[in-house]
């Protein structure tokens, strides 16, 4: 299932072209962001939560990175709010703007490209996150980072958490999600053996992130879906950053 959160999940699922796959008929419960602890004020300063129930990465200081799954195609929006600035959604230090624009993915179609940008109606004056150009970080230990629900088919939460989550091969994904599993349009990370840890609704189009080698924390995946949440035997799948930043990049120009 599209991490997206459930109300927009349920209720704009046709106008997204998405369907909810049999298996999410009888979820069971589970913790927030699944396993993870609160995140510390500025600790993650490229956080975005989105108002129709998604999160996202700054991309740049007017354009936020979030997944296509998350919108309803491109073209002139204003509808949605971006908040960022703060880990407490209801802070009254949160900095507010509104859209202008969307991109989705082009060729989008409910698999595989994954991405979509907002343009901002106003810059917001806090870090970007660098996106990956390459596969050189797509391996090794990452953090997730959202609002996401406290237990599948919830709803989001008010404060920011964050979980670490380590590199699932394709091969074992390919495993857990079959076709659905589109290899160099994604990856996964998570505990395949045990789950426990994991995103959840509410927290797609959210980044997956980690340091480079010079310490500066670059964006490898975008919270993408996944069966439940912190399932055994089924990770997270991200939108693979490195295979459209050359697309991600043009689209931003474009804006």
């Amino acid at each position: 299932m599209n991490r997206a959160a459930v109300v927009l999940a349920a209720g704009a699922l046709a106008a997204l072209g998405l369907q909810l796959p049999a298996a999410h008929a009888e979820p069971p419960t589970s913790p927030p962001i699944v396993g993870g602890t609160l995140a510390t004020q500025g600790e993650f300063p490229f956080m975005i939560s989105l108002s129709m129930g998604c999160g996202g990465s700054l991309y740049a200081e007017d354009v936020v990175l979030t997944a296509a799954h998350c919108v309803d195609g491109s073209g002139a929006d204003t509808s949605i709010t971006a908040t960022a600035g703060v880990v407490d959604l209801k802070s009254p230090d949160a900095v507010r703007v509104k859209s202008t624009k969307v991109v989705q993915a082009p060729g989008y179609n409910g698999k595989g490209k994954d991405w979509a940008l907002i343009k901002l109606a106003k810059p917001i004056d806090l870090p970007t996150l660098k996106p990956a150009t390459d596969t050189t970080y797509n391996t090794g230990a990452f953090t997730v980072a959202g609002w996401g629900a406290t237990a599948e088919n919830a709803g989001q939460e008010r404060y920011l958490r964050k979980a670490t989550v380590p590199f699932v091969s394709d091969a074992t994904c390919g495993k857990a999600y079959g076709d659905d599993f589109v290899p160099g349009d994604e990856i996964c990370a998570g505990y395949p053996d045990k789950g426990g840890i994991d995103a959840c609704q509410g927290d797609s189009g959210g980044p997956l992130f980690r340091k480079d080698r010079a310490g500066a924390w670059i964006q490898v995946g975008i919270v993408s879906y996944g069966e439940g949440c912190a399932r055994p035997a089924k990770p997270g799948v991200y939108t693979e950053v490195s295979t459209f930043a050359a697309d991600i990049a043009k689209a931003a120009n474009g804006l």
